[in-house]
Protein backbone atom coordinates (compact mmCIF):
# COMPACT_ATOMS: atom_id res chain seq x y z
CA UNK A 1 0.00 0.00 0.00
CA UNK A 2 1.01 3.51 -0.43
CA UNK A 3 2.27 4.92 2.77
CA UNK A 4 0.42 8.12 2.62
CA UNK A 5 -3.19 6.15 1.77
CA UNK A 6 -5.04 4.98 5.29
CA UNK A 7 -6.55 1.42 5.15
CA UNK A 8 -10.23 1.76 4.12
CA UNK A 9 -13.84 1.05 5.57
CA UNK A 10 -14.10 -0.87 9.11
CA UNK A 11 -11.33 -3.59 10.34
CA UNK A 12 -12.73 -6.57 9.22
CA UNK A 13 -11.02 -8.87 12.31
CA UNK A 14 -13.50 -7.18 13.96
CA UNK A 15 -16.22 -8.64 12.78
CA UNK A 16 -19.00 -6.96 10.45
CA UNK A 17 -22.71 -7.53 9.65
CA UNK A 18 -24.25 -8.80 6.80
CA UNK A 19 -26.69 -5.87 6.87
CA UNK A 20 -23.26 -3.43 6.56
CA UNK A 21 -22.90 -4.91 2.65
CA UNK A 22 -24.12 -2.29 -0.35
CA UNK A 23 -25.22 -4.02 -3.69
CA UNK A 24 -23.49 -7.59 -1.77
CA UNK A 25 -20.23 -5.83 -1.00
CA UNK A 26 -18.21 -4.24 1.51
CA UNK A 27 -14.25 -2.13 1.47
CA UNK A 28 -12.27 -2.45 4.75
CA UNK A 29 -8.99 -3.46 5.65
CA UNK A 30 -6.98 -6.09 7.20
CA UNK A 31 -4.14 -4.40 9.46
CA UNK A 32 -2.50 -2.57 6.73
CA UNK A 33 -4.19 -4.20 3.57
CA UNK A 34 -7.43 -3.12 1.92
CA UNK A 35 -9.92 -6.24 1.78
CA UNK A 36 -13.18 -6.53 -0.31
CA UNK A 37 -16.13 -8.75 0.73
CA UNK A 38 -18.08 -10.24 -1.89
CA UNK A 39 -20.99 -12.06 -1.32
CA UNK A 40 -22.05 -14.66 -3.38
CA UNK A 41 -24.95 -16.52 -3.20
CA UNK A 42 -24.65 -18.46 0.45
CA UNK A 43 -20.63 -17.50 0.87
CA UNK A 44 -18.87 -14.83 1.74
CA UNK A 45 -15.49 -14.02 0.19
CA UNK A 46 -12.80 -11.65 1.00
CA UNK A 47 -10.48 -11.06 -1.67
CA UNK A 48 -8.02 -8.07 -3.01
CA UNK A 49 -10.00 -4.97 -4.20
CA UNK A 50 -7.89 -3.80 -7.35
CA UNK A 51 -7.92 -5.62 -10.37
CA UNK A 52 -3.83 -6.68 -11.20
CA UNK A 53 -4.66 -5.09 -14.50
CA UNK A 54 -4.80 -1.66 -14.33
CA UNK A 55 -6.19 -1.49 -10.81
CA UNK A 56 -9.99 -1.24 -11.91
CA UNK A 57 -11.88 -1.16 -8.39
CA UNK A 58 -13.80 -4.74 -8.30
CA UNK A 59 -16.25 -3.09 -5.46
CA UNK A 60 -17.93 -1.77 -8.91
CA UNK A 61 -17.53 -4.92 -10.64
CA UNK A 62 -19.64 -8.20 -11.37
CA UNK A 63 -20.31 -10.80 -9.46
CA UNK A 64 -20.94 -13.87 -12.01
CA UNK A 65 -21.78 -17.05 -9.54
CA UNK A 66 -18.21 -17.54 -7.85
CA UNK A 67 -16.25 -15.40 -9.86
CA UNK A 68 -15.98 -10.95 -9.80
CA UNK A 69 -15.75 -9.46 -13.21
CA UNK A 70 -13.60 -5.61 -13.08
CA UNK A 71 -15.55 -2.87 -14.26
CA UNK A 72 -12.47 -1.47 -16.40
CA UNK A 73 -11.03 -4.21 -18.86
CA UNK A 74 -13.63 -7.43 -18.02
CA UNK A 75 -10.81 -9.18 -16.36
CA UNK A 76 -12.16 -12.01 -14.58
CA UNK A 77 -11.19 -13.38 -10.74
CA UNK A 78 -12.17 -16.51 -8.87
CA UNK A 79 -13.11 -15.59 -5.64
CA UNK A 80 -12.18 -18.56 -4.20
CA UNK A 81 -8.65 -18.50 -5.07
CA UNK A 82 -8.01 -14.91 -6.54
CA UNK A 83 -6.52 -16.86 -9.64
CA UNK A 84 -7.13 -14.65 -12.67
CA UNK A 85 -9.81 -16.58 -15.27
CA UNK A 86 -9.63 -14.78 -17.60
CA UNK A 87 -7.65 -11.88 -19.57
CA UNK A 88 -6.37 -8.94 -19.67
CA UNK A 89 -5.84 -9.44 -15.85
CA UNK A 90 -2.69 -12.33 -15.68
CA UNK A 91 -1.76 -12.25 -12.05
CA UNK A 92 -3.81 -13.58 -9.56
CA UNK A 93 -5.18 -11.03 -5.95
CA UNK A 94 -4.65 -12.46 -2.79
CA UNK A 95 -7.34 -14.13 -1.13
CA UNK A 96 -8.55 -13.94 2.91
CA UNK A 97 -10.01 -16.74 5.16
CA UNK A 98 -13.63 -15.81 6.54
CA UNK A 99 -15.23 -17.20 9.21
CA UNK A 100 -19.02 -16.53 9.78
CA UNK A 101 -21.10 -16.99 12.56
CA UNK A 102 -25.03 -16.33 10.91
CA UNK A 103 -24.70 -12.86 9.75
CA UNK A 104 -21.58 -11.74 11.43
CA UNK A 105 -18.32 -12.05 9.04
CA UNK A 106 -14.98 -11.84 10.52
CA UNK A 107 -12.19 -11.27 8.21
CA UNK A 108 -8.89 -13.57 9.14
CA UNK A 109 -5.45 -14.67 8.09
CA UNK A 110 -4.43 -14.01 4.27
CA UNK A 111 -4.56 -18.11 2.54
CA UNK A 112 -1.22 -19.05 1.07
CA UNK A 113 -1.34 -19.22 -2.96
CA UNK A 114 -1.96 -22.80 -4.26
CA UNK A 115 0.45 -24.26 -6.40
CA UNK A 116 -0.66 -24.96 -10.16
CA UNK A 117 -1.90 -28.84 -10.27
CA UNK A 118 -0.62 -30.88 -12.55
CA UNK A 119 -3.43 -31.10 -15.28
CA UNK A 120 -5.80 -34.31 -15.23
CA UNK A 121 -4.24 -36.24 -18.39
CA UNK A 122 -6.45 -38.66 -20.81
CA UNK A 123 -3.74 -39.38 -23.47
CA UNK A 124 -0.26 -38.57 -23.91
CA UNK A 125 0.63 -35.30 -24.10
CA UNK A 126 2.91 -34.23 -26.91
CA UNK A 127 6.18 -32.50 -25.67
CA UNK A 128 7.52 -30.05 -28.33
CA UNK A 129 4.87 -26.62 -28.87
CA UNK A 130 6.05 -23.96 -31.04
CA UNK A 131 4.49 -20.40 -30.75
CA UNK A 132 4.61 -18.32 -34.22
CA UNK A 133 4.30 -14.66 -32.87
CA UNK A 134 5.31 -12.33 -29.95
CA UNK A 135 1.76 -10.72 -29.78
CA UNK A 136 -1.02 -11.17 -27.13
CA UNK A 137 -2.08 -14.21 -28.17
CA UNK A 138 1.06 -15.75 -28.27
CA UNK A 139 2.51 -15.10 -25.31
CA UNK A 140 -0.81 -15.91 -23.36
CA UNK A 141 -1.02 -19.18 -24.72
CA UNK A 142 3.03 -19.85 -23.25
CA UNK A 143 2.03 -18.71 -20.21
CA UNK A 144 -1.25 -20.79 -20.15
CA UNK A 145 0.63 -23.67 -21.35
CA UNK A 146 2.71 -23.24 -18.25
CA UNK A 147 0.21 -22.26 -16.12
CA UNK A 148 -1.95 -25.68 -16.82
CA UNK A 149 1.16 -28.00 -16.12
CA UNK A 150 2.83 -28.82 -19.31
CA UNK A 151 6.07 -29.36 -19.00
CA UNK A 152 7.24 -29.91 -22.18
CA UNK A 153 9.45 -27.55 -24.38
CA UNK A 154 7.80 -24.38 -25.60
CA UNK A 155 9.26 -22.17 -28.31
CA UNK A 156 8.04 -19.59 -28.87
CA UNK A 157 9.47 -16.97 -31.89
CA UNK A 158 8.96 -13.07 -32.78
CA UNK A 159 9.97 -10.85 -35.48
CA UNK A 160 10.20 -8.44 -33.17
CA UNK A 161 12.98 -6.79 -31.07
CA UNK A 162 11.11 -6.67 -27.97
CA UNK A 163 9.44 -9.10 -25.63
CA UNK A 164 5.78 -9.66 -25.45
CA UNK A 165 4.33 -5.97 -24.26
CA UNK A 166 1.15 -4.32 -23.37
CA UNK A 167 0.27 -2.70 -27.20
CA UNK A 168 -2.86 -0.97 -25.97
CA UNK A 169 -0.40 1.43 -24.12
CA UNK A 170 1.65 2.06 -26.83
CA UNK A 171 -1.10 4.71 -28.49
CA UNK A 172 -2.33 5.31 -25.16
CA UNK A 173 -0.43 6.79 -22.05
CA UNK A 174 2.84 5.30 -23.32
CA UNK A 175 2.84 7.58 -25.98
CA UNK A 176 1.22 10.22 -24.19
CA UNK A 177 4.39 10.15 -21.99
CA UNK A 178 2.32 9.08 -19.00
CA UNK A 179 3.81 5.34 -18.53
CA UNK A 180 7.52 4.51 -18.32
CA UNK A 181 8.75 1.87 -20.17
CA UNK A 182 8.85 -1.00 -17.65
CA UNK A 183 4.94 -0.44 -17.66
CA UNK A 184 5.38 -2.58 -20.86
CA UNK A 185 6.34 -5.64 -21.27
CA UNK A 186 3.79 -7.89 -20.19
CA UNK A 187 6.38 -10.15 -18.01
CA UNK A 188 9.83 -9.46 -17.31
CA UNK A 189 12.99 -11.37 -19.24
CA UNK A 190 13.58 -13.80 -15.92
CA UNK A 191 9.82 -15.13 -16.22
CA UNK A 192 11.09 -16.48 -19.71
CA UNK A 193 14.08 -17.92 -18.47
CA UNK A 194 12.37 -19.09 -15.06
CA UNK A 195 9.09 -20.56 -16.63
CA UNK A 196 11.81 -22.40 -19.36
CA UNK A 197 10.18 -20.78 -22.52
CA UNK A 198 12.41 -20.13 -25.24
CA UNK A 199 11.80 -17.29 -26.72
CA UNK A 200 13.32 -15.97 -29.82
CA UNK A 201 13.51 -12.75 -30.22
CA UNK A 202 14.25 -11.22 -33.98
CA UNK A 203 13.19 -14.33 -35.78
CA UNK A 204 11.79 -14.71 -39.04
CA UNK A 205 9.63 -17.84 -39.71
CA UNK A 206 10.13 -18.43 -43.55
CA UNK A 207 7.71 -21.45 -43.94
CA UNK A 208 5.56 -24.52 -42.06
CA UNK A 209 5.12 -27.86 -43.54
CA UNK A 210 1.99 -29.09 -41.63
CA UNK A 211 2.74 -32.52 -42.99
CA UNK A 212 6.69 -33.03 -41.79
CA UNK A 213 5.53 -30.98 -38.40
CA UNK A 214 8.49 -28.27 -38.82
CA UNK A 215 9.23 -24.72 -39.04
CA UNK A 216 12.00 -23.42 -41.01
CA UNK A 217 13.10 -20.24 -39.82
CA UNK A 218 14.79 -17.43 -41.83
CA UNK A 219 18.12 -18.69 -41.56
CA UNK A 220 17.21 -22.47 -42.97
CA UNK A 221 17.06 -24.01 -39.39
CA UNK A 222 14.31 -26.29 -39.04
CA UNK A 223 12.27 -26.85 -36.07
CA UNK A 224 10.02 -29.94 -35.29
CA UNK A 225 6.74 -29.40 -33.63
CA UNK A 226 3.85 -31.16 -31.77
CA UNK A 227 1.28 -28.68 -31.87
CA UNK A 228 2.34 -25.67 -33.26
CA UNK A 229 0.47 -22.01 -32.60
CA UNK A 230 -0.17 -19.75 -35.59
CA UNK A 231 -0.28 -16.09 -33.76
CA UNK A 232 1.36 -13.65 -36.05
CA UNK A 233 -1.28 -10.95 -35.69
CA UNK A 234 -1.35 -8.07 -38.26
CA UNK A 235 0.21 -5.34 -40.27
CA UNK A 236 -0.35 -2.05 -40.86
CA UNK A 237 -2.14 -0.97 -43.96
CA UNK A 238 0.58 1.00 -45.95
CA UNK A 239 -0.04 4.51 -47.50
CA UNK A 240 0.07 4.29 -51.46
CA UNK A 241 0.94 7.87 -51.81
CA UNK A 242 3.79 9.96 -53.34
CA UNK A 243 6.34 10.73 -49.96
CA UNK A 244 4.63 7.77 -47.84
CA UNK A 245 8.51 6.50 -47.48
CA UNK A 246 10.00 9.81 -46.10
CA UNK A 247 11.29 9.54 -42.83
CA UNK A 248 9.60 11.48 -41.07
CA UNK A 249 6.38 9.81 -41.84
CA UNK A 250 5.49 6.91 -39.45
CA UNK A 251 3.21 3.94 -38.44
CA UNK A 252 1.89 2.87 -35.15
CA UNK A 253 2.12 -1.15 -34.39
CA UNK A 254 5.38 -1.89 -32.33
CA UNK A 255 7.48 -0.62 -29.16
CA UNK A 256 9.86 0.36 -31.67
CA UNK A 257 7.59 2.63 -33.62
CA UNK A 258 6.38 3.72 -30.75
CA UNK A 259 9.65 5.34 -29.30
CA UNK A 260 10.21 6.44 -32.93
CA UNK A 261 6.77 8.66 -32.59
CA UNK A 262 8.33 9.90 -29.04
CA UNK A 263 11.63 10.99 -30.49
CA UNK A 264 10.40 12.68 -33.12
CA UNK A 265 7.60 14.49 -31.02
CA UNK A 266 10.55 15.98 -29.36
CA UNK A 267 11.02 18.54 -31.93
CA UNK A 268 7.95 18.53 -34.30
CA UNK A 269 5.63 21.17 -33.88
CA UNK A 270 2.96 19.89 -36.20
CA UNK A 271 1.38 16.41 -36.54
CA UNK A 272 -0.73 15.18 -39.34
CA UNK A 273 -2.22 11.78 -38.84
CA UNK A 274 -4.10 10.33 -41.61
CA UNK A 275 -7.00 8.06 -40.48
CA UNK A 276 -10.04 8.83 -38.11
CA UNK A 277 -10.06 5.22 -36.45
CA UNK A 278 -9.56 4.06 -32.93
CA UNK A 279 -5.91 4.21 -33.24
CA UNK A 280 -5.47 7.44 -35.17
CA UNK A 281 -7.39 9.62 -32.60
CA UNK A 282 -5.25 7.97 -29.68
CA UNK A 283 -2.56 9.45 -31.22
CA UNK A 284 -4.08 12.55 -31.65
CA UNK A 285 -4.81 12.69 -28.13
CA UNK A 286 -2.03 11.85 -26.78
CA UNK A 287 0.46 13.63 -28.90
CA UNK A 288 -2.04 16.87 -28.04
CA UNK A 289 -1.39 15.93 -24.11
CA UNK A 290 2.63 16.47 -25.22
CA UNK A 291 1.13 19.93 -26.43
CA UNK A 292 1.42 19.25 -30.37
CA UNK A 293 -0.24 20.51 -33.22
CA UNK A 294 -2.83 18.05 -34.36
CA UNK A 295 -4.46 17.94 -37.60
CA UNK A 296 -6.61 14.77 -38.35
CA UNK A 297 -7.19 13.87 -42.30
CA UNK A 298 -9.96 11.07 -43.59
CA UNK A 299 -12.23 10.20 -46.18
CA UNK A 300 -15.00 9.31 -43.11
CA UNK A 301 -17.81 11.74 -42.63
CA UNK A 302 -17.32 11.11 -39.11
CA UNK A 303 -14.70 9.35 -36.78
CA UNK A 304 -15.70 6.21 -35.83
CA UNK A 305 -18.78 6.10 -37.56
CA UNK A 306 -18.99 2.65 -38.73
CA UNK A 307 -17.89 0.77 -35.34
CA UNK A 308 -20.02 3.27 -32.94
CA UNK A 309 -22.67 5.01 -35.31
CA UNK A 310 -23.51 8.58 -35.68
CA UNK A 311 -24.32 10.35 -32.06
CA UNK A 312 -21.29 8.69 -30.76
CA UNK A 313 -18.87 9.75 -33.89
CA UNK A 314 -20.59 13.12 -33.53
CA UNK A 315 -19.57 13.10 -29.97
CA UNK A 316 -15.90 11.71 -30.25
CA UNK A 317 -15.30 14.46 -32.70
CA UNK A 318 -16.62 17.33 -30.99
CA UNK A 319 -14.49 15.83 -27.52
CA UNK A 320 -11.21 16.32 -30.03
CA UNK A 321 -12.19 19.28 -31.28
CA UNK A 322 -12.74 20.94 -27.19
CA UNK A 323 -8.47 19.46 -26.73
CA UNK A 324 -7.27 21.46 -29.42
CA UNK A 325 -7.81 18.65 -32.44
CA UNK A 326 -8.28 19.88 -35.91
CA UNK A 327 -10.52 17.47 -38.24
CA UNK A 328 -10.42 17.56 -42.26
CA UNK A 329 -13.22 14.97 -43.03
CA UNK A 330 -14.55 13.70 -46.50
CA UNK A 331 -11.24 13.89 -47.46
CA UNK A 332 -7.56 12.25 -48.00
CA UNK A 333 -4.19 12.73 -48.67
CA UNK A 334 -2.81 12.70 -52.19
CA UNK A 335 0.97 13.11 -52.04
CA UNK A 336 3.79 14.22 -49.00
CA UNK A 337 6.38 16.60 -50.47
CA UNK A 338 8.80 17.18 -47.36
CA UNK A 339 6.49 18.41 -44.88
CA UNK A 340 3.98 20.23 -47.43
CA UNK A 341 0.84 17.39 -47.39
CA UNK A 342 -1.64 18.34 -50.44
CA UNK A 343 -5.50 17.33 -49.78
CA UNK A 344 -7.50 15.66 -52.57
CA UNK A 345 -9.88 18.95 -51.79
CA UNK A 346 -6.59 20.89 -53.03
CA UNK A 347 -6.04 22.19 -49.43
CA UNK A 348 -2.33 21.57 -47.93
CA UNK A 349 -1.54 20.66 -44.44
CA UNK A 350 2.11 21.76 -42.99
CA UNK A 351 3.58 18.88 -40.92
CA UNK A 352 6.86 17.67 -39.36
CA UNK A 353 5.40 14.83 -38.14
CA UNK A 354 3.25 12.48 -39.99
CA UNK A 355 1.45 9.33 -38.20
CA UNK A 356 -0.60 6.88 -40.40
CA UNK A 357 -3.44 4.81 -38.79
CA UNK A 358 -5.42 3.90 -42.04
CA UNK A 359 -6.21 0.06 -40.75
CA UNK A 360 -4.31 -3.27 -40.38
CA UNK A 361 -4.29 -6.39 -42.47
CA UNK A 362 -4.08 -9.75 -41.07
CA UNK A 363 -0.59 -11.54 -41.44
CA UNK A 364 -1.69 -14.57 -43.65
CA UNK A 365 1.27 -15.62 -45.89
CA UNK A 366 2.26 -18.51 -43.58
CA UNK A 367 -0.79 -19.93 -43.44
CA UNK A 368 -1.50 -19.45 -47.04
CA UNK A 369 2.16 -20.81 -48.04
CA UNK A 370 1.49 -23.94 -45.46
CA UNK A 371 -2.03 -24.65 -47.19
CA UNK A 372 -4.07 -24.28 -44.46
CA UNK A 373 -8.09 -22.86 -45.13
CA UNK A 374 -8.31 -18.75 -45.31
CA UNK A 375 -11.43 -16.67 -45.78
CA UNK A 376 -9.90 -13.01 -45.34
CA UNK A 377 -7.98 -14.93 -42.02
CA UNK A 378 -7.55 -18.39 -40.81
CA UNK A 379 -10.25 -20.43 -40.67
CA UNK A 380 -10.42 -22.16 -37.63
CA UNK A 381 -13.20 -24.19 -35.64
CA UNK A 382 -14.46 -23.37 -31.98
CA UNK A 383 -11.93 -25.16 -31.03
CA UNK A 384 -9.22 -22.60 -32.71
CA UNK A 385 -7.81 -25.58 -34.73
CA UNK A 386 -7.19 -24.79 -38.60
CA UNK A 387 -7.73 -27.36 -41.35
CA UNK A 388 -4.41 -28.87 -40.28
CA UNK A 389 -4.83 -30.54 -37.38
CA UNK A 390 -2.30 -30.09 -34.52
CA UNK A 391 -2.09 -26.84 -35.44
CA UNK A 392 -4.08 -23.58 -33.94
CA UNK A 393 -4.61 -20.11 -34.58
CA UNK A 394 -5.22 -17.30 -32.46
CA UNK A 395 -5.24 -13.55 -32.44
CA UNK A 396 -5.49 -11.01 -35.38
CA UNK A 397 -5.50 -13.40 -37.80
CA UNK A 398 -8.17 -16.20 -36.73
CA UNK A 399 -11.88 -16.02 -37.98
CA UNK A 400 -13.85 -18.08 -35.34
CA UNK A 401 -17.59 -19.48 -35.43
CA UNK A 402 -18.90 -17.12 -32.96
CA UNK A 403 -22.15 -18.65 -31.20
CA UNK A 404 -23.76 -15.52 -31.19
CA UNK A 405 -24.10 -13.64 -34.45
CA UNK A 406 -24.37 -17.30 -35.72
CA UNK A 407 -21.35 -15.89 -38.13
CA UNK A 408 -17.23 -16.38 -38.87
CA UNK A 409 -16.16 -13.43 -37.55
CA UNK A 410 -12.52 -11.88 -37.37
CA UNK A 411 -11.61 -9.45 -34.41
CA UNK A 412 -8.64 -7.05 -34.00
CA UNK A 413 -9.08 -6.61 -30.57
CA UNK A 414 -6.17 -7.09 -27.40
CA UNK A 415 -8.39 -8.68 -25.38
CA UNK A 416 -9.94 -11.26 -27.76
CA UNK A 417 -6.29 -12.35 -29.12
CA UNK A 418 -5.50 -12.53 -25.27
CA UNK A 419 -8.27 -15.08 -24.62
CA UNK A 420 -7.54 -16.91 -27.93
CA UNK A 421 -4.94 -17.48 -26.58
CA UNK A 422 -6.00 -19.16 -23.36
CA UNK A 423 -8.17 -21.44 -25.38
CA UNK A 424 -5.99 -22.26 -27.89
CA UNK A 425 -3.05 -23.43 -25.30
CA UNK A 426 -5.97 -25.26 -23.49
CA UNK A 427 -7.22 -26.98 -26.95
CA UNK A 428 -3.09 -28.06 -27.64
CA UNK A 429 -3.08 -30.02 -24.35
CA UNK A 430 -5.87 -32.30 -25.73
CA UNK A 431 -8.91 -29.81 -23.44
CA UNK A 432 -11.51 -29.84 -26.57
CA UNK A 433 -12.78 -26.59 -24.82
CA UNK A 434 -14.82 -24.13 -27.09
CA UNK A 435 -13.77 -20.44 -27.54
CA UNK A 436 -17.10 -18.45 -26.87
CA UNK A 437 -16.05 -15.52 -25.23
CA UNK A 438 -17.73 -12.27 -26.27
CA UNK A 439 -15.09 -9.72 -27.72
CA UNK A 440 -14.41 -7.04 -26.15
CA UNK A 441 -12.15 -3.30 -26.38
CA UNK A 442 -11.92 -0.34 -24.56
CA UNK A 443 -10.88 3.12 -25.90
CA UNK A 444 -9.06 5.94 -24.20
CA UNK A 445 -9.89 9.71 -25.21
CA UNK A 446 -8.15 12.29 -22.88
CA UNK A 447 -10.59 11.22 -19.82
CA UNK A 448 -13.37 9.48 -21.86
CA UNK A 449 -13.42 5.54 -22.01
CA UNK A 450 -15.21 3.51 -24.34
CA UNK A 451 -15.89 0.32 -23.72
CA UNK A 452 -17.54 -1.85 -26.30
CA UNK A 453 -18.82 -5.66 -26.11
CA UNK A 454 -20.61 -7.69 -28.93
CA UNK A 455 -19.60 -7.71 -32.51
CA UNK A 456 -22.04 -5.34 -35.06
CA UNK A 457 -20.41 -5.77 -38.72
CA UNK A 458 -23.78 -3.93 -39.18
CA UNK A 459 -26.66 -2.86 -37.65
CA UNK A 460 -30.45 -1.32 -38.00
CA UNK A 461 -30.57 0.83 -34.80
CA UNK A 462 -29.25 2.12 -31.75
CA UNK A 463 -30.92 2.07 -28.66
CA UNK A 464 -29.42 5.12 -26.13
CA UNK A 465 -29.73 5.02 -22.87
CA UNK A 466 -28.29 8.40 -21.21
CA UNK A 467 -26.56 11.42 -22.79
CA UNK A 468 -23.62 10.63 -24.62
CA UNK A 469 -22.54 14.34 -24.80
CA UNK A 470 -23.02 14.20 -21.11
CA UNK A 471 -20.48 11.52 -20.52
CA UNK A 472 -23.07 8.67 -19.03
CA UNK A 473 -24.82 6.58 -22.18
CA UNK A 474 -25.14 3.01 -22.79
CA UNK A 475 -25.65 1.74 -26.39
CA UNK A 476 -27.56 -1.20 -27.60
CA UNK A 477 -26.11 -2.04 -31.55
CA UNK A 478 -29.64 -4.05 -32.69
CA UNK A 479 -29.95 -6.14 -35.70
CA UNK A 480 -33.48 -7.79 -36.49
CA UNK A 481 -34.34 -6.38 -33.11
CA UNK A 482 -31.28 -8.45 -31.64
CA UNK A 483 -28.72 -6.70 -29.51
CA UNK A 484 -25.37 -7.70 -31.05
CA UNK A 485 -23.23 -5.07 -29.33
CA UNK A 486 -23.18 -2.51 -26.44
CA UNK A 487 -20.99 0.24 -25.67
CA UNK A 488 -20.77 2.57 -23.21
CA UNK A 489 -19.07 5.89 -21.48
CA UNK A 490 -19.03 5.55 -17.49
CA UNK A 491 -21.80 2.39 -17.76
CA UNK A 492 -19.14 -0.06 -16.85
CA UNK A 493 -21.43 -2.25 -14.77
CA UNK A 494 -24.08 -1.75 -17.01
CA UNK A 495 -21.70 -2.99 -19.83
CA UNK A 496 -20.52 -5.87 -17.89
CA UNK A 497 -24.36 -7.16 -17.88
CA UNK A 498 -24.72 -6.44 -21.36
CA UNK A 499 -21.19 -9.29 -21.78
CA UNK A 500 -23.44 -11.57 -19.28
CA UNK A 501 -26.47 -11.66 -21.51
CA UNK A 502 -24.72 -11.89 -24.49
CA UNK A 503 -22.83 -14.99 -23.55
CA UNK A 504 -26.03 -16.04 -21.69
CA UNK A 505 -28.13 -15.56 -24.46
CA UNK A 506 -25.75 -17.91 -26.75
CA UNK A 507 -26.36 -21.60 -28.53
Amino acid sequence: MNHETKPSGPDLTNGVSLADFSDGKLLGHVGEEDVLLVQAGNEVFAIEPACSHYHGPLAEGLVVDDTIRCPWHHACFSLRTGEASRPPALNALAVWEVARDRDRIVVQRKREVPKPSAPHRSAPIPEKFVIVGGGAAGFVAAETLRREGFAGAITMLSNDGAMPVDRPNLSKDYLAGNAPDDWLPLRPEEFYRDADIDLRLNTNVSAIDPRARSVTLGNGDKLPFDRLLLATGAEPVKLQIPGADQPHVHILRSVADSRAIIQAAGSAKRVLVIGASFIGLEVAASLRARKLEVHVVAPDERPMQRVLGPEMGDFVRALHEENGVNFHLKDTVERIDGQRATLKSGGVIEADLVVVGIGVKPRLALAEQAGLATDRGVSVNEYLETSAPGIFAAGDIARWPDPHSGQDIRVEHWVVAERQGQTAARNMLGRQQRFDAVPFFWSQHYDVPINYVGHAESFDDIAIDGSISGKDCLLKYRKAGRVLAVASIYRDLDNLRGELEMERSRG
